[in-house]
């Protein structure tokens, strides 16, 4: 289990739809009946970089949970990038643990070297991210963010055109791409097997004055041969097992309705 103290109330987030035409009105009638069979909030954003078709469904803001320490590792590589320099052993080592394991002490560390919750803003800034606000006590689980934020940290990450040079993005990607089996759920339930295999990050933990879950998870994903970058995010589950199973039916739903959006 992971666990940040909050102490403070659930997260407020609605799950709405974005409304209106396109991808995002096809999402919102997508996923009506998965909103209405759960009493918890979600959001997610997707884009299927071949077509370009991208959409949203609801525009609540979430706590992170373990999601942020993708952005925490590049924040960290958009520094070095700054200083001309790569990461020493030691930050190789903490980026390694904090991806691959969602090691919380390696994520403290880091923290701390990238200036806390002002450099966070201040790199994500740079990356396209507008709505993702640190928490004000400095817990960097609690940060608060948006489904779309999170696609456009991805897309820092997997798409061409990034601040992130292409040997950072490169090492995002491949930590990404060796989480540990245990917790490579979520946005991989999407996937179909073809390709190059799922790439993501997951977060997740229960609010300590309410005792329900958040549960993230961010990533690329590859269905039909076509790559997908999806962030899905939820608050409210009752527990983490049935968190991890809305976020899942909510990834498998969206891929699947932007596969077919994006055929037409």
């Amino acid at each position: 289990m992971e666990r940040v103290n909050d102490g403070g109330p659930a997260p407020s987030a609605l799950s709405g739809a974005s409304g209106g035409s396109g991808l995002s009105g096809a999402l919102a009638d997508a996923l009506a009946p998965v909103a209405a069979g759960s009493a918890a909030d979600f959001s997610v954003a997707v884009l299927e970089p071949g077509s370009g078709a991208t959409g949203a469904h609801g525009d609540g803001s979430y706590a992170t949970a373990s999601v942020i320490k993708v952005g925490i590792l590049a924040a960290l590589l958009l520094g070095a990038q700054d200083e001309e320099r790569r990461l020493t052993a030691q930050e190789r080592s903490y980026a390694t643990v904090m991806i691959e394991r969602s090691d919380n002490d390696a994520a403290t560390a880091l923290w701390g070297t990238i200036g806390g919750g002002c450099g966070l803003e201040a790199a994500l800034g740079r990356l396209g991210l507008t709505d993702t606000h640190a928490d004000d006590r400095g817990r960097w689980g609690l940060t608060h963010t948006t489904a779309s934020d999170q696609l456009a940290l991805l897309s820092a990450v997997f798409l061409d055109g990034s601040p992130l040079s292409a040997r950072s993005q490169a090492y995002l990607r491949t930590l990404m791409g060796r989480v540990i089996a245990g917790q490579a759920w979520g946005v991989a339930s999407a996937a179909d097997g073809t390709g190059a295999g799922t790439r993501l990050k997951n977060g997740w933990m229960p609010r300590d004055a309410t005792g329900l879950w958040v549960v993230n998870s961010i990533g690329e994903v590859t269905a039909n041969g076509r790559p997908y970058l999806i962030a899905v995010l939820s608050a409210g589950s009752a527990d983490q097992e049935g968190g991890v199973a809305l976020v899942e039916q909510v990834a498998r739903t969206a891929v699947a309705t932007t596969a077919a959006y994006a055929a037409r």
